[in-house]
């Protein structure tokens, strides 16, 4: 299948990369972070991603400087002093996690979560609770090589039919198991109606 991009390209400059530090069990991640990589790359997509030169992170993040790419890492200054600088790759060092989220989240236009352990998952979250609350009004989605993302998924669901996520943001969780196809269905992202807290006024 050949897909249009030159709606996204017009819409999008630089997607932020959440993922892993380690590459997993199965090496299907690390092909899938790669495969990314040379996406973004190919469709000049500039990168923000967490500045490690490890895991899915190092993966990814090479792939887009090698395919001439522009990578941005934006890391804390007590991991920064453990990674080594890396060459095409931009390092904006902050000094500490908050800050360190809130300048991925400025420099991006959207966000895909890879593969990746419990810091992986909050950034993710982090993300799309500023969605919700209008903060900002940026895509997010979830790249579920190998159905790594399905329990979450299911857990997801299952919050939403308790009544503690609305229909319409669950919703706009963009979820493909294709590169290709995740970033043609982030360039056709709208953001959902209503803000949580937009209909209520300020206590007197």
């Amino acid at each position: 299948m050949v897909f249009c991009y030159d709606s996204l390209m017009n819409k999008l400059k630089t997607i932020c990369v959440f993922c892993g530090s380690g590459t997993g069990s199965n090496s299907v991640y690390a092909e899938a972070a790669g495969i990314l990589g040379n996406l973004l790359s190919r469709q000049s997509l500039n990168l923000v991603y967490g500045g490690s030169n490890i895991g899915l992170m190092g993966i990814v993040s090479a792939a887009v400087r090698d395919g001439g790419g522009k990578v941005t890492g934006v890391i804390p200054e007590r991991i920064a002093e453990k990674v080594p600088g890396q060459d095409g790759i931009t390092m904006e060092v902050v000094p500490g996690m908050h800050e360190r989220k809130a300048l991925m989240y400025e420099l991006s236009d959207a966000f895909i979560s890879l593969p990746g352990g419990i810091g992986t998952l909050e950034e993710t979250f982090e993300a799309w609770t500023w969605n919700q609350l209008g903060y900002h009004a940026k895509p997010l989605a979830l790249l579920n090589i190998n159905g790594y993302f399905n329990s979450l998924l299911d857990f997801l669901d299952n919050m939403t039919s308790e009544g503690f996520l609305k229909s319409s943001q669950r919703d706009a969780l963009i979820v493909d198991n294709n590169p290709e196809k995740l970033i043609v269905k982030i360039s056709a992202w709208n953001p959902p109606e209503g803000v949580k807290w937009g209909s209520l006024k300020p206590s007197s």
